[in-house]
């Protein structure tokens, strides 16, 4: 139990300070003791905004709040995060990896017809890319076989196409 708490310790220690600071404010039940009730463990930021990436109802007046972090500060903390392999402890936001790909999956490329389940109804370049990409592709993957041909035969003895 020692020896893993001092690896937790160390890997902390090596964290951003802005990092360090908000899992201090908003430490992730996952590395709460076992022991230890979730409910009872709150810290005063958890206890006034559980997600403090999201928009909060006030219980009496009904009024929406702001979150306490702006998308841009989201953004940083998840980069930040993402870049020393501490993402997952971060509470829910939609600047996430897993919820931008899970968005872009189901949006496409902002491209009507590239999401999920979409089709392509546009100009006819848009409808005809795909067939013509994987014909070009074909193409490059045979070019060694056919400058080693026209190397063989010369370019005027060669008949795969009519003139």
């Amino acid at each position: 139990m020692a020896a893993v708490s001092q690896k937790h310790v160390q890997l902390a220690l090596g964290l951003p300070q802005r990092l360090l600071t908000f899992l201090a404010r908003y430490p992730p039940a996952t590395i709460l003791p076992a022991e230890a009730d979730p409910e009872k463990s709150k810290t005063g930021y958890q206890q006034d905004t559980p997600n403090p990436f999201l928009a909060q109802k006030h219980p009496v007046t009904g009024r929406w709040h702001d979150p306490k972090y702006s998308l841009r500060r989201q953004a940083e903390l998840v980069k930040i995060a993402r870049q020393y392999g501490v993402e997952e402890l971060l509470p829910y936001t939609p600047k996430k990896t897993e919820e931008r790909i899970k968005k872009r999956v189901e949006l496409g490329l902002r491209v009507k017809g590239t999401g999920v389940g979409q089709k392509v109804k546009g100009h006819k370049h848009e409808r005809q890319l795909v067939s013509k990409m994987e014909k070009r592709r074909e193409a490059m993957l045979e070019m060694p076989n056919l400058i080693r041909e026209w190397k063989k035969t010369g370019k005027r003895n060669w008949t795969k196409f009519p003139k």
